[in-house]
């Protein structure tokens, strides 16, 4: 950080494979004027940038004053020429040189709170800003890339950034300016010692950088040992995990497969300890070498009858020159550190620069300024492909036409793969539609407000989301404001209210990592009343029931019917017995409704939904049947076991 008398600022990226490091560099995305946008960060804070510049070069030229008042103690106070010590000026000197060691030092101190404050600054602007803007994308951007590619943008990449913001930029600036400062200062105490010392400084850089590059191989090597250790600890302790090693009595594998991966890190740790020790060796001898040849060269000058060599001349310079080491060596890294903090900017700004699919439209207008009545959902044959579909495969809608009136219950049934979920995906527009119009509320959804479009629904999935967190605080995600009295009665239409108070903690009770302590119907209606809450004119239900028991079944659909009620409601179903009542079911079949009508005219008809409709019957039958085997055959063996008895 500061140039004081420690040997200059060390840089942001110290301890890495440069090999390694350069690759990854190459990676990075292209970013036009990057450095303009870089420095556009920092423009809020230039006054305090300017500061410590100034502060980064005073406390470098600070740090080789002192060897040159080493010179004057010993020249002039110690050992004056033809005389005993000067005591008062050596008093004056040494009080000079303390003094100049608390103005370095607190300049340090000042010079690493103001990198610190702006870096540190900078970089949660940074990551506000890109969580934002991930806010912002569209639900596809999520489906098509890796939670962690993003969560490495966030926290490797912005964590990267603060690096450089905090340490790169001063440690270059500091190194330079104390490389510069010491040479000038060696010149003025001898130029010919400096001559001497300049030859073989490089020397002694390169063995530096070699051990440097030596240890960075074996440190990344166990990274990725403790990257693995921390995978197998995440995989096998969390609570999926472990209930999977006892399900198949798999927990001795795992520890083995743990012990194997922590024998290699012991091995790795031990290897990065002792890695370099004979380069060290040599390290240690030119450091020493140094000094001797510039003793040795000065005893021959001080021979040849040179009066400019003294004691304090030969100690000064040898304290100037061994603070040339650190910031030389820094310094020889400054391009590779330059160029991965670009790469670290440029993976940030190309997500930056990630434009959302779906936003509002300059005049977009709130639903409650929309013509049609609220609650009304149209679509005019709309057409949908995925992005990332290939071009010679049908869209995954094609031509749907459909309209739900305020209050009706829609149903939506077919074969897997049809398109049923993306129905709701288009209706509060977390798609966009490739063709034809998605209507809300009389207004085409691409010229409403999404924020507005977004309150107006409710949805609630098969997979149910719950936080890591209370009853009471999952419930409260829909409307924070909302008190005691209304979260109970949205419970209770949920039909859940009289299981929370069954837990020792009741609404505070914490459900666990995705609601694991909860079970899947327990969930499903604590989500019901989590939309219930949130009391939305549109409901949509996507196969809410589908991964739940007969008996769960059941009473979550209970809970539904009672959410739908006043409600615009549409449904996609896999178990026909669950959209029995809706007003109008629409079949669908390879992207396009092939029939509607209610249940019984459907059955009538005789189509894929009366197919559909038999092969559930069946199905149900095989399982009821099996079902009363298994009884009769545990009867049988009761009876068995008493007559033995």
């Amino acid at each position: 950080m500061g140039g004081g008398g420690g040997g200059g600022p060390r840089g942001g990226f110290r301890g890495v494979d440069e090999s390694a490091q350069r690759k990854l560099n190459a990676q990075a995305p292209r970013i036009p004027g990057l450095s303009r946008r870089v420095m556009a960060l920092f423009r809020p804070y230039r006054g305090r940038i300017a500061v410590t510049g100034i502060l980064v070069i005073v406390g470098a030229a600070l740090g080789v004053v002192p060897p040159l008042l080493v010179q004057r103690i010993f020249d002039d106070a110690l050992f004056p020429p033809g005389g005993g010590p000067d005591l008062a000026m050596l008093l004056r000197l040494v009080a000079l040189m303390i003094g100049l060691f608390l103005a370095s030092a607190a300049v340090g101190v000042v010079q690493t709170w103001l990198t610190a404050t702006v870096g540190n600054k900078v970089t949660g602007d940074l990551r506000v800003r890109l969580f934002d803007h991930l806010q912002a994308m569209e639900l596809a951007f999520f489906t098509r890339t890796k939670t962690g590619v993003i969560q490495s943008r966030l926290q490797n990449d912005v964590g990267g950034v603060a690096g450089v913001l905090t340490n790169t930029v001063t440690s270059i600036l500091g190194n330079a300016v104390t490389v510069v400062a010491s040479l000038v200062a060696m010149i003025i105490i001898d130029w010919r010692l400096t001559l001497i010392a300049v030859v073989l400084m490089p020397a002694l850089v390169l063995v530096q950088r070699k051990i440097g590059q030596l240890r960075a191989r074996i440190a990344a090597e166990t990274q990725e040992s403790l990257s693995e250790l921390t995978a197998i600890t995440q995989e096998t302790l969390s609570v999926s995990g472990i209930l999977l090693s006892k399900s198949f009595n798999r927990q001795r594998t795992e520890s083995a497969r743990y012990r194997a991966e922590n024998g290699n890190q012991v091995v790795l740790q031990v290897r990065r300890a002792m890695s370099g020790q004979g380069f060290f060796a040599v390290v240690q001898v030119l450091m020493a070498s140094v000094p001797a040849v510039i003793y040795l060269v000065a005893g021959y000058l001080i021979v040849g009858g040179s009066p400019d060599i003294t004691a304090g001349t030969i100690v000064a310079f040898t304290t100037v020159q061994a603070r040339l080491l650190q910031p030389l060596t820094s310094l020889m890294r400054v391009a590779l550190d330059l160029q991965t903090s670009a790469a670290l900017f440029a993976r940030i700004f190309e997500y930056l620069d990630l434009k959302p699919a779906i936003s509002d439209a300059p005049d977009a207008i709130d639903v409650a300024d929309a013509p049609g009545p609220l609650g009304r959902v149209e679509f005019r044959d709309v057409v949908f492909r995925y992005p990332d579909a290939a071009p010679e495969a049908r869209p995954t809608l094609d031509a749907v036409s459909f309209v739900a009136e305020p209050g009706q219950h829609i149903a939506f049934v077919g074969p897997s793969g049809a398109g049923k979920t993306t129905v709701l995906y288009l209706a509060p527009r977390l798609y966009e539609a490739s063709g034809g119009s998605v209507l809300f509320a009389g207004e085409d959804v691409r010229g409403l407000r999404h924020a507005s479009l977004i309150d107006q629904v409710g949805i609630v999935s098969q997979e149910t989301y719950l936080f890591h967190a209370t009853i009471r605080e999952n419930l409260r995600y829909a409307k924070p404001d909302a008190t005691d009295d209304e979260l109970i009665a949205a419970c209770v239409a949920a039909n859940i209210h009289h299981v929370v108070m069954g837990f020792r903690d009741g609404y505070d009770t914490v459900v666990g990592e995705r609601g694991y302590r909860l079970s899947g119907g327990e969930k499903q209606r604590i989500a019901i009343a989590r939309v219930l809450l949130k009391d939305p004119p549109v409901l949509l239900l996507d196969e809410a029931t589908s991964a739940l028991d007969t008996v769960s079944e059941r009473v979550v659909q209970d809970a539904l019917d009672a959410a739908a009620h006043g409600r615009t409601t549409l449904t996609v179903a896999h178990r026909l017995s669950t959209v029995i009542g809706a007003d109008v079911i629409h079949v669908v079949e390879a992207g396009r409704i092939v029939e509607s009508g209610t249940h019984t005219e459907l059955l009538v008809a005789d189509g894929l939904y009366a197919k559909l409709a038999e092969e559930q019957v069946a199905a149900t039958r095989v399982l009821e049947t099996e079902a009363a085997l298994e009884g009769a055959e545990g009867s049988e063996q009761q009876r068995g076991r008493r007559n033995t008895r």
